[in-house]
């Protein structure tokens, strides 16, 4: 290697670190200010703490019932997934081994929505998961989270499974396989890498979720969630900014050690996807 492309490598390599502390540091400052008192969150919010307080995480964990928004978050999100992966595979699937023009324009329909900003619809969702009974209730919400996951998914899946031989349809068919059965033993098992990217990416966004869950279940403490929990925390004359932080800090981190045991398979399955696509 030359000493002009080592040279380039290291300013990308610097730029690129660079990027990622100014991208952490907003979680940085939510760590230390979590071990404040509220005192020093006002006096200062960028410095290190005087005196670590740990007694935040105890109250808040007391405060807002951790385990059982621990557990609501863990009901919706595994709900949503499941129905995000069952329905966009079956779907994606069938829309690429459909050639045909109506098989075209459903794909567009199905993937269109993710151009559509969610604050634009947000009111009419709502009237609707009241009219159907899903509002003010954790499963309702991971109900919801199928229609929102489902394009994004569609497309990913769609371009993973045109790069998968129909052979092997052919095969399994001649070997008495069909239908569902066909999809779950042989084609679902080709999705593993491309799957656990979706799994990822959706256990990120719904886990941390906030504006819809706001509007869904912030009716009661029972079915609220932990981002909404750390929200309690900031009103409309004072703010409790120590006790808010620590509550996002202990909402996220369920998260951020998902993504980091994982991470790998994001990149995996993205070039799989656009390799095979």
């Amino acid at each position: 290697m030359s000493a002009s492309n080592r040279a380039a490598r290291w300013i990308g390599e610097a730029v690129m670190i660079i990027l990622s502390l100014a991208f952490l540091y907003p979680l940085f400052l939510a760590i230390i200010n979590s071990f404040k008192s509220f005192q020093e969150v006002m006096s200062d919010v960028i410095a290190l703490p005087n005196h670590w307080t740990f007694g935040n995480y105890a109250y808040v964990w007391d405060f807002i019932n951790y385990p059982r928004l621990f557990l609501n978050n863990t009901v919706i999100t595994v709900l949503g997934l499941a129905g995000i992966v069952l329905v966009s595979s079956i779907a994606a699937y069938k829309l690429a081994r459909t050639k045909s023009r109506l098989s075209g324009i459903v794909y567009f329909i199905c993937i269109m929505p993710m151009l559509i900003p969610f604050q634009s619809i947000m009111l009419t969702v709502l009237k609707t998961a009241r009219f159907l009974h899903l509002s003010d209730s954790t499963w309702g919400l991971g109900l919801l989270y199928w229609g929102f996951g489902a394009p994004l998914a569609v497309f990913i899946y769609h371009g993973f499974v045109k790069g998968i031989p129909k052979e092997l349809d052919e095969s399994a068919m001649i070997d008495g396989a069909s239908g569902f059965g066909l999809f779950f033993r042989i084609i679902f098992p080709l999705l593993k890498s491309v799957t656990a990217t979706i799994v990822i990416i959706d256990v990120m966004w719904i886990w941390n979720d906030f504006l819809l869950p706001l509007l869904m279940v912030n009716g009661s403490p029972t079915t609220k969630t932990l981002t909404l929990a750390a929200y309690t925390f900031v009103g409309q004359y004072t703010s409790d900014w120590q006790y808010a932080m620590t509550a996002m800090v202990m909402a996220v981190l369920p998260s951020i050690v998902v993504f980091m045991f994982l991470q790998k398979y994001i990149v995996k399955g993205v070039v799989a996807g656009a390799v095979k696509g």
